[in-house]
């Protein structure tokens, strides 16, 4: 059992296997909640509709009590930094907080800051790391695939800010996944290194196993001198690329999908799109299992 949960590169691979294993059994009702009547606070410093929404069910299934914390109403407002406002909610009785920011390295920089025993989740930082959307998606490709070893799974979108690629990348990597990424020029990430990277969407899933797309992130992008229709034109997934060059993958996408820009609203409302909705389902025996396993007595 592990004290935090911030980034993948801290899990090894029967860490994962095991919230897996855990997230299944839960899924199945063959599990039943270890912490029940524990405290856990809900720290959304950036928006978010289906990860919010998950672990916030997540916790109520498994019997937690759910503060949430509401940022504008809360003593940031007033300058009280976030390591004092933890502190403050341990002794008023929370033992877990599940963090979302916009900042890198908030979180491991937090934690290893912290004096009392007061849990850290991540729910998604900066454009680096999402490990529970990566459980998910990973539980979700066992599901359709079984073993994902030598799997090829092409990851292609809006890379640069993504925390959801880097996170998939780190656990992919464990499991002895071919990972493919595909970005234009302005949303590739030159710091991720010791993988093939493709500048046309049709090279990068030809014969993939898996094809997940990943979402533009206006709202983050500082540049803004690339043409909108000619990225949809030429890295949006219709029905005819997918069945041209993939005709047997997962698609897979972490949402929200900006309809008919990632991918066209034919695939998402048609058979494939459905594994979309299950990686959603996923979700919440994922942070099920994630809350449960940090909670448990004896998780140090």
């Amino acid at each position: 059992m592990f004290k935090h949960l911030i980034d993948i590169k801290n899990l090894d691979k029967q860490d994962i296997l095991n919230l897996i294993r855990k997230a299944e059994l839960f899924k199945s009702g063959e599990l039943h909640s270890s912490s029940a009547g524990k405290t856990v606070a809900m720290m959304f410093l950036e928006n978010s509709t289906r990860t919010k929404c998950s672990f916030e069910l997540a916790a109520k299934k498994l019997g937690l009590h759910v503060l949430n914390f509401e940022t504008s109403k809360s003593s940031f407002s007033k300058g009280e930094s976030l390591l004092d406002t933890l502190n403050n909610l341990y002794f008023i009785g929370v033992e877990a907080v599940v963090i979302r920011s916009g900042e890198n390295g908030l979180l491991e920089n937090t934690a290893s800051r912290l004096k009392y025993p007061l849990k850290l989740i991540n729910a998604g930082e900066g454009n680096m790391s999402h490990p529970t959307q990566a459980l998910l998606d990973f539980m979700t490709m066992t599901e359709k695939l079984g073993d994902i070893k030598g799997k090829r799974i092409a990851i292609a979108g809006d890379i640069k800010h993504s925390r959801v690629a880097k996170s998939n990348l780190e656990l992919l990597g464990k499991f002895g996944a071919k990972v493919k990424l595909c970005a234009p020029d302005y949303f590739k990430d030159e710091s991720i290194k010791n993988v093939t990277w493709y500048n046309n969407l049709a090279g990068a899933i030809t014969a993939a196993d898996v094809v997940m797309m990943l979402r533009v992130q206006r709202e983050r992008h500082e540049q803004t001198d690339y043409s909108f229709e000619d990225y949809v034109r030429d890295f949006g997934l219709t029905s005819e690329k997918l069945e041209k060059y993939a005709p047997d993958a997962v698609l897979m996408h972490p949402g929200p999908v900006n309809r008919d820009v990632e991918i066209s609203s034919e695939l998402l409302d048609g058979e494939k799109g459905l594994t979309i909705l299950e990686q959603a389902r996923n979700g919440a025996y994922i942070r099920m299992a994630a809350l449960d396993e940090i909670l448990s007595e004896g998780a140090k």
